[in-house]
């Protein structure tokens, strides 16, 4: 698929780049790169990738652009079994658990008013960085999900718009 550049990028990402890379100038040779690197649809490589992470991050934002970033893991089910961070339903399609935390909602709440959200998926050994962004919706229905997550309150379904690896600097590269 060959988007147009405005396609991929908002205005405010377009202007950064016209402010702070003076070099910026789409040739159809980049546009074609930028084409290949920001994907609309997870292939199985970033599928597996994804469903090894035992946690990611999201952010989120209210309708005044109030943000809050948030760490999502695993859990023990029942069994003392791990449960998976989050599972790949098909190639637009991602499903992660809403655990019982601190009663404040943030993330939640924001997804109420705000469904958009991002999610960074980090292997900190081999120093990959994946992020998906996307479009989220809570799911109540405890018995949907309930043979892999057991001990959820909740699902956030995301149905993904924009997935790519990102640059590989500055990840310390840790065990």
């Amino acid at each position: 698929m060959n988007r147009k550049i405005t396609e991929i990028f908002h205005s405010g990402e377009l202007e950064a780049q016209t402010l702070y890379n003076k070099k910026t100038e789409w040739s159809d040779r980049s546009v074609s790169a930028v084409n290949h690197l920001y994907r609309e649809t997870i292939d199985e490589d970033k599928a597996f990738f994804i469903e090894g992470r035992d946690f990611f991050f999201i952010s989120t934002s209210d309708n005044d652009g109030n943000c809050d970033c948030s760490f999502k893991g695993t859990e023990e089910n029942f069994e003392g079994k791990q449960q998976p961070a989050v599972i790949v339903i098909d190639h637009k399609t991602l499903i992660f658990p809403d655990y019982s935390g601190n009663k404040m909602y943030n993330s939640l709440g924001n997804l109420l008013i705000n469904p958009k959200i991002g999610m960074l998926f980090i292997d900190f050994p081999s120093a990959l960085r994946l992020r998906v962004n996307g479009h989220a919706e809570i799911l109540n229905d405890l018995d949907s999900y309930k043979e892999q997550w057991s001990t959820a309150k909740r699902f956030v379904k995301i149905t993904v718009n924009q997935v790519f690896w990102n640059c590989k600097k500055r990840i310390p590269k840790s065990v």
